[in-house]
């Protein structure tokens, strides 16, 4: 039996779906936008800017991700929001132009995208899964070379649904032809990773440091054992 004919332990999974920020960029979490607001509690912060992220309501933030409002009126409904919360942010000196461009700019999570190039030439099916904005997507999408590293890429206000709906996993999971049982997701956000559970997926949190994650998706894809195609 050759080496190309023998694995020493099981592959768990047939294919990864990743989140955006927090996961294959370094930054975009949460807690990238509660810096904005130092002087006030960032329960209540949170609260006021994104809603109940574990839930899908409509919160304005909601609603811009599933693509039901634009970003100017997501932005009219914060600031009637900010004032009534009486919260403080902190003013850029040099604003961008409104809706023009990020509140901060994606950077490349190299651990993860080293990942997902692994599992491109490994052959393991690979989704991106984030909940986004129509008006941010020509600036993430110039992060990195989205359609050569995956298979589909699923963005909430194209399909009116976001995570923590169950129904956008179930999406991406069939877009990739595979069944949530055989899929690991990846996610800087416990709620969404909680959901993916519920589905059967394999859930894995990601930290600022994604390490333990990679490791962990390493192994559920038996990605050592597999052999080197020649």
């Amino acid at each position: 039996m050759t080496a190309s004919e023998t694995r020493l332990t099981p592959r768990a999974v047939d294919a990864v779906i990743f989140d955006l920020g927090g996961v294959v960029a370094s930054n975009g979490r949460p807690s990238d936008l509660l810096r904005r607001f130092p002087d006030d509690p960032p329960e209540l912060v949170r609260a006021v800017i994104m809603g109940d992220y574990g839930a899908d309501t409509d919160h304005p933030w909601h609603r811009l991700e599933r693509g039901e409002i634009s970003f100017a009126d997501y932005r009219s409904s914060l600031a009637e929001l900010v004032i009534s919360a009486g919260l403080r942010p902190v003013v850029d000196a040099d604003p961008p132009p409104s809706g023009s461009r990020l509140m901060f700019d994606f950077l490349p999570n190299p651990p993860v995208v080293e990942l997902v190039r692994d599992l491109k030439e490994a052959g393991i099916g690979r989704g991106l899964l984030t909940n986004n904005i129509r008006e941010f997507s020509d600036q993430w999408r110039s992060m990195l070379d989205f359609d050569e590293l995956f298979d589909d890429i699923v963005d909430s206000h194209e399909v009116g649904m976001r995570k923590p709906n169950p129904d956008i996993y179930l999406l991406s999971a069939s877009r990739l032809g595979v069944d949530p049982s055989r899929v690991a997701f990846l996610d800087d956000t416990e709620s969404n990773v909680e959901a993916a559970r519920n589905l059967g997926m394999h859930g894995v949190l990601v930290d600022e440091d994604p390490s333990a994650a990679v490791s962990r998706v390493r192994r559920l894809v038996d990605l050592a054992n597999r052999p080197t195609t020649e």
